[in-house]
């Protein structure tokens, strides 16, 4: 006689509840964080969230399980990491700024003469094409979330056409990690995909696009005003070996 057995899993509640800022400083010194009157530590806690500051002191703490801080570990230097973080997502904007407008702007160039205005859409010089379409989904979204003027004359002045805008309309819409997937996914006997290489500074093609997807990351915390200061980036750029 065939038995049946019905499995129980006992599945664990999340049950901590909201506490008040007096309380996160109460728990926070008895696990041996050092808070000064100096500190100003219940300003800083009525600005900057409890849970995103935990991102600065984990390194601090000895026992991770319990939280338990290090000795010597003080609140004026989590607020310390903090701005140091904070400073180092300016600095970075500024550079990661310049890299897509002029990625933006190769691509834009590089390629509508290569091929046509209309190459972002080309399958045929593509070497993934599902990855393709959910590259061209998301620059779609973009566009129809567009209120900006030559979007709405474009689509006014050309409603029989099915196509996308021109590259030079739709890739200036279009999200840095997008930019970065449409490089990385030409097929390599398109010129451009090396003319554009170079121009940055690398070897060759193969070395661009692990480079891109990595500032695409950074940007994506910055842009999110997500901590950058020890963070582990799911990718990595390759370097020349």
């Amino acid at each position: 006689m065939q038995q049946f057995y019905t499995l129980f899993y006992i599945i664990p509640i999340y049950n901590k509840q909201a506490i008040t800022i007096q309380q996160q400083l109460d728990q926070l010194k008895l696990r041996g964080l050092h808070i000064s009157a100096q500190d100003n530590a219940t300003h800083f806690l009525s600005h900057i969230s409890y849970y995103r500051l935990a991102g600065y002191w984990w390194p601090m703490q000895s026992d991770k399980e319990n939280q338990i801080f290090k000795d010597g570990s003080k609140f004026c230097d989590v607020i310390a990491l903090y701005n140091f973080d904070r400073e180092l997502r300016l600095l970075l904007f500024g550079v990661i700024e310049k890299i897509e407008i002029s990625l933006r702007t190769k691509l834009i160039y590089h390629l509508s003469h290569e091929i046509n205005p209309w190459w972002f859409q080309d399958t045929s010089i593509f070497i993934n094409t599902s990855e393709l379409i959910k590259t061209l989904s998301s620059i779609d979204e973009e566009i129809t979330r567009s209120k900006d003027t030559f979007v709405k004359e474009h689509k006014s002045k050309h409603k029989d056409d099915l196509r996308l805008p021109p590259a030079w309309k739709s890739l200036e819409l279009t999200s840095f990690g997008s930019l970065s997937k449409l490089y990385g996914n030409l097929k390599h006997t398109v010129k451009a995909k090396d003319i554009i290489a170079i121009e940055f500074g690398t070897v060759n093609h193969t070395y661009l696009p692990s480079w891109l997807q990595s500032i695409a990351q950074i940007r994506n915390y910055y842009a999110h005003h997500s901590r950058l200061w020890n963070k582990n980036l799911p990718g990595s750029p390759k370097l020349l070996s």
